[in-house]
């Protein structure tokens, strides 16, 4: 893949986090019609707008490309390169109008993380991010914390109803190890691991559109993301999630 290609990914990358803004900002003020989907998970109209316009813009300009997507499904999955979507990341966050929600587009790359965007518009932030390159924060580019005790380390976690009572046991004990915990920050709490701000993010009962962009971004700032047993994560994932800063 040369550099040139390379570059036009990435950007191609942030005109579909444009999109996804664009439909964001419209609907971000009305209250959503609301289904459940038969994992009890919530999912709007809006949710299905962003991921139809996506890939529909993908499909036009890398036809060859595959695409995994959280509501509409995968078509073409076993291609080099595959596209894998969460259109609102966050979706429980913006049904109650809590900003604290965004998109995640990621390219997979030989079936692994290798570019991604976490886009947070309601605060204006973008993160971009090559796992073989750099990452970059509203277009500077950012690195993780210099390494630490676990003792002084700050926690995130999305939600811990979403752990199984075991996995739930397990992340009690790491909890009473580190400094702090922080609840409910879904993708966004990924972006501040890669700037720097904590040190570990900690999740369950994820699927690999949840994961792949933030694995991608926080490899490219210089930290790592596996399973809970130390294994990388490829696009048949499904599971807990450990993020760290070093």
């Amino acid at each position: 893949m040369g550099e040139r290609t390379t570059s036009e990914l990435l950007e191609f990358a942030q005109g579909l986090a444009d999109e996804s803004r664009k439909i964001l900002h419209a609907a971000r003020r009305r209250a959503p019609d609301v289904e459940l989907k038969s994992d009890q998970s919530y999912v709007t109209e809006t949710d299905k707008q962003i991921e139809a316009r996506l890939r529909e813009v993908i499909e036009q300009h890398y036809p060859e490309h595959g695409i995994l997507g959280e509501e509409h499904g995968s078509t073409n999955i076993d291609a080099e390169f595959v596209w894998v979507l969460d259109p609102i990341d966050g979706t429980a966050a913006y049904v109650a109008g809590i900003p604290v929600y965004g998109t995640l587009i990621a390219l997979a790359r030989k079936r692994r993380p290798w570019i991604g965007i976490i886009d947070h518009p309601a605060s204006d932030d973008r993160w971009i991010g090559q796992s073989d390159g750099a990452t970059r924060h509203n277009g500077e580019e950012v690195s993780t914390r210099p390494q630490i005790e676990l003792a002084n380390a700050l926690m995130t976690n999305s939600n811990p109803d979403f752990f199984s009572q075991d996995e739930r046991a397990r992340f009690d004990r790491l909890r009473e190890q580190v400094t702090y915990t922080q609840y409910g920050g879904s993708c966004f709490a990924y972006g501040v691991l890669a700037s720097g701000r904590t040190d570990l993010a900690v999740d369950g009962g994820l699927d690999s559109f949840d994961i792949f962009a933030p694995a991608a971004i926080i490899a490219g700032a210089g930290g790592f993301v596996t399973d809970w047993s130390g294994k990388e994560i490829d696009l048949d994932w499904r599971g807990t999630v450990i993020a760290a800063g070093n």
